[in-house]
Protein backbone atom coordinates (compact mmCIF):
# COMPACT_ATOMS: atom_id res chain seq x y z
CA UNK A 1 0.00 0.00 0.00
CA UNK A 2 2.71 2.66 0.78
CA UNK A 3 4.59 1.90 -2.40
CA UNK A 4 1.18 2.49 -4.27
CA UNK A 5 0.69 5.76 -2.22
CA UNK A 6 3.75 7.14 -2.78
CA UNK A 7 3.08 6.51 -7.04
CA UNK A 8 0.35 8.61 -6.60
CA UNK A 9 1.84 11.27 -4.39
CA UNK A 10 4.90 11.53 -7.41
CA UNK A 11 2.25 11.54 -9.91
CA UNK A 12 0.33 13.61 -7.89
CA UNK A 13 2.28 16.43 -6.87
CA UNK A 14 3.73 17.07 -10.51
CA UNK A 15 0.48 17.18 -12.11
CA UNK A 16 0.01 21.48 -10.81
CA UNK A 17 -2.48 21.96 -13.74
CA UNK A 18 -4.63 19.41 -12.00
CA UNK A 19 -4.25 20.81 -8.87
CA UNK A 20 -4.95 24.00 -9.75
CA UNK A 21 -8.16 22.66 -10.56
CA UNK A 22 -8.28 20.80 -7.06
CA UNK A 23 -7.81 23.96 -5.24
CA UNK A 24 -10.54 26.06 -7.38
CA UNK A 25 -13.28 23.25 -6.99
CA UNK A 26 -12.05 23.32 -3.32
CA UNK A 27 -12.69 27.16 -2.85
CA UNK A 28 -16.47 27.07 -4.89
CA UNK A 29 -17.21 24.74 -2.28
CA UNK A 30 -16.23 26.15 0.64
CA UNK A 31 -18.32 29.19 -0.88
CA UNK A 32 -21.11 26.94 -0.75
CA UNK A 33 -21.34 25.27 2.59
CA UNK A 34 -23.36 26.23 5.58
CA UNK A 35 -20.54 27.60 8.41
CA UNK A 36 -22.88 25.33 10.61
CA UNK A 37 -21.00 21.94 11.93
CA UNK A 38 -22.71 18.90 10.67
CA UNK A 39 -20.07 16.74 12.85
CA UNK A 40 -17.85 17.87 15.20
CA UNK A 41 -15.01 15.12 16.80
CA UNK A 42 -13.40 16.63 19.88
CA UNK A 43 -10.18 14.97 21.47
CA UNK A 44 -11.25 11.36 20.35
CA UNK A 45 -9.19 8.97 22.32
CA UNK A 46 -9.67 5.11 22.14
CA UNK A 47 -7.41 3.25 24.54
CA UNK A 48 -6.76 -1.01 24.66
CA UNK A 49 -5.38 -1.27 27.68
CA UNK A 50 -2.02 0.23 27.40
CA UNK A 51 -2.17 0.62 23.94
CA UNK A 52 -3.22 4.34 22.68
CA UNK A 53 -5.23 3.67 19.17
CA UNK A 54 -6.35 6.91 18.53
CA UNK A 55 -4.99 9.72 20.83
CA UNK A 56 -6.39 13.36 21.15
CA UNK A 57 -8.05 13.13 17.42
CA UNK A 58 -10.30 16.55 16.88
CA UNK A 59 -11.93 17.50 13.72
CA UNK A 60 -14.88 18.72 11.94
CA UNK A 61 -17.11 18.32 8.97
CA UNK A 62 -19.73 21.03 7.19
CA UNK A 63 -23.12 20.73 5.40
CA UNK A 64 -22.25 19.29 1.58
CA UNK A 65 -18.53 18.56 1.86
CA UNK A 66 -16.61 15.42 1.30
CA UNK A 67 -14.05 14.59 3.37
CA UNK A 68 -11.47 11.85 3.53
CA UNK A 69 -9.49 10.19 6.32
CA UNK A 70 -6.23 8.67 4.85
CA UNK A 71 -3.27 6.85 6.76
CA UNK A 72 -0.97 3.68 6.92
CA UNK A 73 -2.49 0.52 8.20
CA UNK A 74 -2.58 0.84 11.67
CA UNK A 75 -3.24 4.73 11.87
CA UNK A 76 -6.32 4.37 13.55
CA UNK A 77 -8.74 5.64 10.67
CA UNK A 78 -11.52 2.47 11.26
CA UNK A 79 -11.19 2.47 15.25
CA UNK A 80 -12.01 6.53 14.42
CA UNK A 81 -15.21 5.53 12.27
CA UNK A 82 -16.38 2.88 14.66
CA UNK A 83 -16.24 4.98 17.52
CA UNK A 84 -18.24 8.24 15.65
CA UNK A 85 -20.90 5.59 14.41
CA UNK A 86 -21.41 4.09 17.86
CA UNK A 87 -19.75 0.48 17.34
CA UNK A 88 -16.90 0.90 19.74
CA UNK A 89 -17.42 2.71 22.99
CA UNK A 90 -15.10 6.13 23.15
CA UNK A 91 -12.45 6.10 25.99
CA UNK A 92 -12.30 9.47 26.04
CA UNK A 93 -13.65 12.94 24.22
CA UNK A 94 -16.62 14.03 22.32
CA UNK A 95 -18.70 13.15 18.87
CA UNK A 96 -21.08 15.98 18.21
CA UNK A 97 -23.48 15.73 15.22
CA UNK A 98 -25.79 18.12 14.13
CA UNK A 99 -25.05 19.92 17.62
CA UNK A 100 -25.87 16.46 19.72
CA UNK A 101 -24.05 15.02 21.76
CA UNK A 102 -23.94 11.40 20.33
CA UNK A 103 -21.02 9.76 22.74
CA UNK A 104 -20.90 6.23 23.21
CA UNK A 105 -24.34 6.09 21.82
CA UNK A 106 -25.75 2.77 20.28
CA UNK A 107 -25.00 2.60 16.45
CA UNK A 108 -28.92 1.98 16.25
CA UNK A 109 -29.41 5.54 18.11
CA UNK A 110 -26.90 6.82 15.66
CA UNK A 111 -28.46 5.65 12.62
CA UNK A 112 -32.02 7.30 13.52
CA UNK A 113 -30.57 10.70 14.42
CA UNK A 114 -29.31 10.52 10.98
CA UNK A 115 -25.85 9.59 10.32
CA UNK A 116 -25.18 5.95 8.59
CA UNK A 117 -22.02 3.83 7.56
CA UNK A 118 -21.21 1.30 5.35
CA UNK A 119 -18.89 -1.59 5.52
CA UNK A 120 -15.20 -2.29 3.65
CA UNK A 121 -16.74 -6.17 3.29
CA UNK A 122 -20.09 -5.55 1.03
CA UNK A 123 -23.20 -6.28 3.50
CA UNK A 124 -25.78 -6.92 0.73
CA UNK A 125 -28.35 -10.09 0.56
CA UNK A 126 -27.04 -12.02 -2.16
CA UNK A 127 -29.88 -13.71 -3.36
CA UNK A 128 -32.26 -10.98 -3.42
CA UNK A 129 -32.65 -8.58 -6.56
CA UNK A 130 -31.02 -5.12 -6.44
CA UNK A 131 -34.79 -3.48 -6.33
CA UNK A 132 -35.33 -6.14 -2.82
CA UNK A 133 -31.78 -4.64 -1.57
CA UNK A 134 -32.70 -1.18 -1.62
CA UNK A 135 -36.12 -1.59 -0.64
CA UNK A 136 -34.92 -3.43 2.91
CA UNK A 137 -32.77 -0.51 2.97
CA UNK A 138 -35.84 1.62 3.14
CA UNK A 139 -37.76 -0.17 5.89
CA UNK A 140 -34.78 -0.92 8.31
CA UNK A 141 -36.51 1.21 10.73
CA UNK A 142 -39.97 -0.69 9.96
CA UNK A 143 -40.02 -3.94 11.31
CA UNK A 144 -43.23 -4.71 9.32
CA UNK A 145 -41.64 -3.39 6.37
CA UNK A 146 -38.72 -5.50 6.61
CA UNK A 147 -40.82 -8.71 7.28
CA UNK A 148 -42.72 -7.69 3.80
CA UNK A 149 -39.77 -7.32 1.68
CA UNK A 150 -38.00 -10.67 3.03
CA UNK A 151 -41.23 -12.46 2.86
CA UNK A 152 -42.19 -11.15 -0.69
CA UNK A 153 -45.64 -9.62 0.68
CA UNK A 154 -43.96 -5.99 -0.53
CA UNK A 155 -45.73 -6.47 -3.87
CA UNK A 156 -48.50 -4.65 -2.35
CA UNK A 157 -46.03 -1.54 -3.14
CA UNK A 158 -45.85 1.29 -0.66
CA UNK A 159 -45.47 4.50 -2.92
CA UNK A 160 -43.27 6.53 -0.88
CA UNK A 161 -40.85 3.87 -0.68
CA UNK A 162 -40.96 3.11 -4.64
CA UNK A 163 -40.47 6.46 -5.40
CA UNK A 164 -37.54 6.59 -2.84
CA UNK A 165 -36.21 3.16 -4.51
CA UNK A 166 -36.03 4.52 -7.74
CA UNK A 167 -34.32 7.67 -6.47
CA UNK A 168 -31.47 5.54 -4.82
CA UNK A 169 -31.25 3.18 -8.33
CA UNK A 170 -30.61 5.95 -10.26
CA UNK A 171 -27.99 7.64 -7.82
CA UNK A 172 -26.30 4.36 -7.85
CA UNK A 173 -26.59 3.85 -11.91
CA UNK A 174 -28.17 0.52 -10.92
CA UNK A 175 -31.54 0.98 -12.58
CA UNK A 176 -31.23 -0.92 -14.91
CA UNK A 177 -30.12 -4.25 -12.84
CA UNK A 178 -33.07 -3.54 -10.47
CA UNK A 179 -34.06 -7.24 -11.40
CA UNK A 180 -30.87 -8.86 -11.32
CA UNK A 181 -29.71 -11.12 -8.15
CA UNK A 182 -27.10 -9.31 -6.06
CA UNK A 183 -24.90 -12.15 -6.14
CA UNK A 184 -24.77 -12.07 -9.87
CA UNK A 185 -23.56 -8.57 -10.10
CA UNK A 186 -19.96 -7.47 -10.70
CA UNK A 187 -18.38 -6.23 -7.63
CA UNK A 188 -17.70 -2.56 -8.03
CA UNK A 189 -21.77 -3.22 -8.61
CA UNK A 190 -22.13 -4.84 -5.38
CA UNK A 191 -20.17 -2.18 -3.97
CA UNK A 192 -22.28 0.92 -5.24
CA UNK A 193 -25.87 -1.37 -3.99
CA UNK A 194 -24.54 -1.42 -0.55
CA UNK A 195 -24.36 1.99 -0.46
CA UNK A 196 -27.64 2.52 -1.70
CA UNK A 197 -29.33 0.35 0.79
CA UNK A 198 -26.99 2.44 2.93
CA UNK A 199 -29.00 5.33 1.41
CA UNK A 200 -32.23 4.28 2.20
CA UNK A 201 -32.30 5.02 5.69
CA UNK A 202 -32.02 9.14 4.21
CA UNK A 203 -28.67 9.96 5.83
CA UNK A 204 -27.58 13.49 6.43
CA UNK A 205 -23.63 12.01 6.86
CA UNK A 206 -22.90 8.85 5.64
CA UNK A 207 -19.83 7.18 6.50
CA UNK A 208 -18.19 5.14 4.10
CA UNK A 209 -15.47 2.16 4.96
CA UNK A 210 -13.12 1.71 1.74
CA UNK A 211 -15.70 2.38 -0.65
CA UNK A 212 -13.04 2.04 -3.49
CA UNK A 213 -11.13 -0.73 -2.16
CA UNK A 214 -10.85 -3.83 -4.87
CA UNK A 215 -11.78 -1.48 -7.46
CA UNK A 216 -10.56 -1.51 -10.90
CA UNK A 217 -9.68 2.29 -12.12
CA UNK A 218 -13.12 2.19 -14.57
CA UNK A 219 -15.43 0.67 -11.30
CA UNK A 220 -13.81 3.45 -9.60
CA UNK A 221 -14.55 6.31 -11.93
CA UNK A 222 -17.91 5.33 -11.84
CA UNK A 223 -18.30 5.06 -7.68
CA UNK A 224 -16.73 8.61 -7.71
CA UNK A 225 -19.24 9.71 -10.39
CA UNK A 226 -22.23 7.82 -8.58
CA UNK A 227 -20.84 9.52 -4.99
CA UNK A 228 -21.37 13.19 -6.74
CA UNK A 229 -24.73 12.55 -7.51
CA UNK A 230 -25.41 11.23 -3.79
CA UNK A 231 -22.96 14.61 -2.65
CA UNK A 232 -25.41 17.11 -4.92
CA UNK A 233 -28.56 14.69 -3.14
CA UNK A 234 -28.01 16.66 -0.19
CA UNK A 235 -25.51 13.88 2.11
CA UNK A 236 -22.88 14.62 2.82
CA UNK A 237 -19.63 12.13 3.13
CA UNK A 238 -17.32 11.21 5.08
CA UNK A 239 -15.14 8.38 3.88
CA UNK A 240 -11.62 6.19 4.48
CA UNK A 241 -9.70 4.64 1.77
CA UNK A 242 -6.18 3.70 0.44
CA UNK A 243 -6.62 4.69 -2.83
CA UNK A 244 -4.64 8.09 -2.51
CA UNK A 245 -5.37 9.12 -6.35
CA UNK A 246 -9.85 8.75 -5.81
CA UNK A 247 -9.39 10.28 -2.39
CA UNK A 248 -7.53 13.28 -3.75
CA UNK A 249 -9.36 13.27 -7.12
CA UNK A 250 -12.72 13.10 -4.98
CA UNK A 251 -12.83 14.83 -1.72
CA UNK A 252 -13.02 18.51 -0.67
CA UNK A 253 -10.70 17.82 2.49
CA UNK A 254 -8.10 16.20 3.79
CA UNK A 255 -7.05 14.26 7.17
CA UNK A 256 -4.24 12.17 7.49
CA UNK A 257 -3.39 10.39 10.64
CA UNK A 258 -0.77 7.68 11.76
CA UNK A 259 -0.25 6.10 14.57
CA UNK A 260 -3.28 7.20 16.25
CA UNK A 261 -2.64 10.63 16.06
CA UNK A 262 -3.58 13.49 12.88
CA UNK A 263 -0.60 14.51 11.54
CA UNK A 264 -2.20 16.70 8.53
CA UNK A 265 -5.71 18.23 7.42
CA UNK A 266 -6.14 20.43 4.70
CA UNK A 267 -7.32 20.53 0.98
CA UNK A 268 -6.16 17.51 -1.41
CA UNK A 269 -3.58 20.46 -2.92
CA UNK A 270 -1.95 21.00 0.25
CA UNK A 271 -1.80 17.61 1.35
CA UNK A 272 0.07 16.20 -1.22
CA UNK A 273 2.93 18.34 -0.71
CA UNK A 274 2.65 18.62 3.18
CA UNK A 275 6.42 17.22 4.25
CA UNK A 276 4.69 15.46 7.08
CA UNK A 277 2.69 13.39 5.11
CA UNK A 278 5.64 12.63 2.84
CA UNK A 279 7.87 11.89 5.44
CA UNK A 280 5.23 9.43 6.94
CA UNK A 281 4.69 7.57 4.19
CA UNK A 282 8.70 7.65 3.41
CA UNK A 283 9.22 6.13 6.16
CA UNK A 284 7.06 3.39 5.73
CA UNK A 285 8.72 2.53 2.55
CA UNK A 286 11.87 2.52 3.76
CA UNK A 287 10.93 0.49 7.16
CA UNK A 288 9.34 -1.95 4.40
CA UNK A 289 13.04 -2.10 2.61
CA UNK A 290 15.31 -2.38 5.70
Amino acid sequence: MCFSFLRSFTCLRESWDYLLLLERRSEEKRLKVVAIKLLEVKNLTKKFGGFLAVSGLSFHIYPGEVVGLVGPNGAGKTTTLNMICGFMKVSQGTVLFKNKNITNLSAHQVAQMGLVRTFQLNKVFLNLTVEENIQIGCYKQDKEGLFRVLFGSVRQKDSVVEEKVEYILHLIMLHDQRHSIAKDLPYGDQKLLAIGIALGAQPELLLLDEPFAGMNPVETDRCISSLRQIVEGGTTLFLIDHNMQAVVQFCDRIIVMNLGKKIAEGPPQQIVQDPHVIRCYLGDAQDANS
